[in-house]
């Protein structure tokens, strides 16, 4: 086997492979700046996320916090009406009650007092001249100095009319007091007649009647995009509040139903009652002509299908 003896010159190599290194520390600078980068990088973005997170979270709590107060609120206000709905009843049955009770107290009142007279006179006729004895001649001599003041056989005339004003007074007193007691027995009894007749009934069979209550519907428009609002009135005087609102219920609902016909011309006595108003205001004359206008320029609707 040859052998070969050569001399190889490594300086380019050695100089190759020296360069390679310095590129190589100046990547490895390059690679721990990135990382530092990525790692502040990375810590901003947790940090936003976490942020965003937490500005979320607090959001929707407070969302779902309003939500539960506002529901809460509608509840309490409900309830706060339908207590005092109920405190509206109490405070009637409370009042009728007092009412009831007044009448059946002063109704038995009168027929104990009516027993206590009659067992009264019952035991007065068991020993009637004792009982007269003890009630009336006693009585008489005890109060002789004020039954007979008038009849003392000799006295000055200053006395005389004294003890005649006394008697006099005396008997107005109880003259009054009879009236007084009448006047209020023939009250009670003219109360208690009128609440017997509207308690009971005249007839003993119950016959339904019809009867014809006047309405009064109108309809106007609020806003601009022609939104209409109805309005039904009935007559307060004379209705209570259930039957209004029964009324108003049954107009309501079949207000769809309702046909409406122009008429001609204006009543009569809708033209009076408005000219007595028109009169009365203390308006200037340009107001009144306007309104005078506007009201002879208007035109009504009556139902045509009658009443409801």
């Amino acid at each position: 086997m040859a052998y070969i003896d050569c001399v190889v010159d490594t300086n380019p190599m050695a100089a190759e492979i020296s360069s390679v290194s310095n590129h190589i520390k100046g990547t490895t600078t390059a690679v721990v700046a990135m990382q530092t980068a990525v790692v502040l990088a990375e810590q901003k973005a947790a940090d936003h996320v976490c942020d965003n997170v937490t500005k979320g979270f607090y959001a929707l709590m407070r969302s779902q916090i309003s939500q539960k107060i506002a529901k809460l609120q509608s509840e309490v206000d409900s309830h706060l009406m339908q207590l005092n709905a109920q405190r509206k009843q109490l405070l009637g049955i409370k009042t009728r009650m007092e009412r009831d009770y007044n009448m059946i107290s002063r109704r038995y009142l009168k027929l104990f007092n009516g027993l206590n007279q009659n067992l009264k006179q019952r035991v007065f006729e068991l020993d009637r001249p004792t009982v007269d004895f003890a009630v009336r001649e006693v009585e008489k001599v005890s109060n002789r100095t004020k039954y007979l003041t008038a009849t003392v056989p000799v006295s000055q005339l200053e006395s005389l009319a004294v003890s005649q004003k006394i008697i006099a007074s005396n008997v107005k007193f109880r003259g009054l007091k009879v009236i007084n007691s009448m006047t209020n027995f023939l009250a009670d009894m003219s109360e208690q007649k009128k609440l017997t007749d509207r308690i009971l009934l005249e007839k003993g069979t119950v016959e339904n009647s019809t009867l014809s209550v006047p309405v009064v519907i109108s309809e106007c428009n609020f806003d601009k995009f022609d939104s209409k609002n109805i309005e039904v009135a009935v007559n307060n005087a004379d209705l209570n509040k259930q039957t209004q609102f029964a009324i108003k219920n049954a107009v309501n609902s079949n207000i769809e139903n309702i046909e409406w016909q122009a008429s001609k011309e204006i009543n009569r006595e809708v033209k009076s009652e408005f000219s007595k108003y028109l009169s009365g205001s203390s308006g200037s004359k340009r107001i009144k002509d306007m309104a005078n206008k506007l009201f002879m320029a208007n035109s009504y609707q009556t139902i045509k299908n009658g009443p409801l």
